[in-house]
């Protein structure tokens, strides 16, 4: 199991990056989780098609110990998605919701029992302590990407976050696999991230392209991967599942799953779009969607 998380500034594009990189992943044949680790519970907002799933801290409110079933909900392409969730805004410690949220996934056996290729964690910012700093730790996580422009405070954050790793990187936590360019249109903006990169001692993994397509895609509640397949945007995010997977050491597609329907990575084949996303991944063609498990 390939364990990513992805951090960066607040409002950098996070959630649209991670959940794009699922759909890609899915549609390439393999079995994803994404979790997002914030409080609005919106990470997987496009994936569920504007559907908004209960937190696992909304329904561990409700009970003590909620099915996993009800926590876990399948979205476009089958992508396994949790919304962590926390306190209601003004109240509680959101980081310590995150935690809470962790050790109720593990005491349901969530892995165990759903065996995810790729979990994906979408992390609140660029906050890096108390519980937001769990995926950054060997025992969650592989490997940390960080989203960024070429704006200063987006940069700032960046290192941020580089530096923690760096500085814990005895203590056994994730590898640093190296930044996310996400353009904002910025003067030089390439040549500043790839400043950033180089001080940091790593390198730019994937570049994507600021885009009216994403936004127009989002306010549809669709992934770019679903809505605007043959889109520059989508296939950045194309480039960016291959440079995860190589650096992982797991093939572009999973083998042996070619032309094969998959509960797991369903697409509704009269979907003309997602059909071409599929061939965009080069992933098996599926039938179906799935809603829950």
């Amino acid at each position: 199991m390939l364990r990513i998380a992805v951090y960066g500034k607040g409002g950098i594009g996070k959630s649209t990056t991670v959940s794009n990189l699922a759909a890609v992943l899915a549609l390439r044949g393999y079995t994803v989780m994404q979790i997002g680790c914030d409080p609005k519970a919106d990470s997987t907002y496009v994936l569920m098609r504007g559907e908004r799933i209960p937190s696992v801290l909304d329904l561990m409110r409700k009970a003590a110990n909620p099915a996993l079933e009800d926590a876990v909900h399948r979205g476009f392409a089958g992508v396994l998605c949790v919304e962590a969730g926390g306190p209601t805004p003004g109240t509680g410690c959101a980081g310590r919701g995150v935690i809470t949220a962790f050790e109720q996934l593990a005491a349901l056996h969530a892995y165990e029992e759903l065996a995810p290729d790729i979990v994906l964690y979408d992390v609140l910012g660029d906050v890096v302590c108390g519980g937001f700093s769990l995926p950054l730790r060997g025992e969650h996580s592989d490997v940390v990407y960080v989203v960024t422009s070429g704006e200063m405070m987006s940069m700032y954050a960046a290192s941020n976050i580089a530096q923690a790793l760096e500085r814990f990187k005895a203590r056994d936590y994730a590898r640093f696999g190296g930044l996310v360019l996400n353009r904002r249109d910025v003067a030089d903006e390439r040549a500043l991230v790839e400043s950033l990169a180089d001080e940091l001692g790593t390198g730019i993994v994937a570049d994507v392209p600021r885009s009216a397509d994403v936004h127009a895609c989002e306010q549809e509640t669709l992934t770019v991967i679903e809505g605007a397949p043959a889109s520059a945007a989508a296939r950045a995010y194309g480039a960016l599942a291959d440079a995860v997977l190589d650096e992982a050491g797991l093939p572009r597609a999973k083998a042996g799953i070619a032309g094969e329907p998959s509960e797991k990575a369903a697409v509704p084949t009269s979907n003309a779009k997602a059909a071409a996303a599929v061939a965009l991944a080069d992933g098996p063609k599926a039938e179906g969607d799935g809603r829950g498990l």
